[in-house]
């Protein structure tokens, strides 16, 4: 299955929450959630009480819609996570957050993860002083993260930068504004997840 490239709005109405695909609009009354609080298409009544299949296709659907990856990449990861100690569901996770074009975004230097993806995908980052256009590089404990030459000049970029000065940065990166460096200190953790995931669901829905 391809990437989503339908509207994001409509995304966020069939899983019946704000997932914040589309940045600040989705902070102002122009967000169709708040207008339209109800599932996409032709209505009759409330949302329909789901199945237990139901709700794990909706977690899994949730989670990779938020971080825009393929159907294909989500079940790789999922098979990576199950190979590593610990628990697959908060691995899953752990994965999802290293992905680079998510440490972009968690950075500040972009508005949503698909705009993050556009920016790795011209160039615009270095990791550890190598140019690095691949937005599923996962980035390892100790890499330095900061902007390319070509990303220095690039506008939007240099407005975030003035503008997100009381951004709620994730500890387990550290950033620094001014120069626009963030270097890796530990993996992600569960408690590092800003929104509200049931990863035992997603789980379940590749346990069948």
């Amino acid at each position: 299955m391809s990437r989503y490239t339908g509207p994001r709005c409509r995304v966020c109405r069939r899983q019946g929450m704000k997932l914040f695909l589309k940045g600040p609009r989705c902070f102002t009354d122009k967000c169709a959630f708040e207008r339209r609080p109800f599932p996409p298409g032709i209505h009759k009544g409330g949302r329909k009480r789901l199945s237990s299949y139901g709700l794990q296709l909706r977690e899994k659907q949730k989670v990779r819609f938020i971080y825009g990856i393929t159907e294909r990449q989500f079940k790789k990861y999922f098979d990576m996570a199950a190979k590593m100690p610990g628990l697959t569901g908060e691995n899953l996770l752990s994965l999802l957050e290293r992905r680079l074009d998510n440490v972009v975004f968690r950075m500040g230097l972009s508005d949503s993860r698909a705009e993050a993806r556009q920016m790795v995908l011209h160039g615009h980052f270095l990791v550890n002083g190598k140019r690095v256009n691949i937005p599923s590089y996962l980035v390892e404990v100790g890499d330095v993260i900061e902007l390319s030459e070509r990303g220095k000049e690039h506008g939007k970029i240099r407005e975030l930068l003035e503008e997100k000065e009381d951004l709620q940065v994730p500890s387990w990166l550290s950033v620094d504004r001014s120069s626009a460096k963030a270097v890796v200190l530990r993996e992600p953790k569960r408690e590092d997840i800003d929104f509200q995931v049931q990863e035992q669901l997603i789980v379940e829905f590749y346990s069948k």
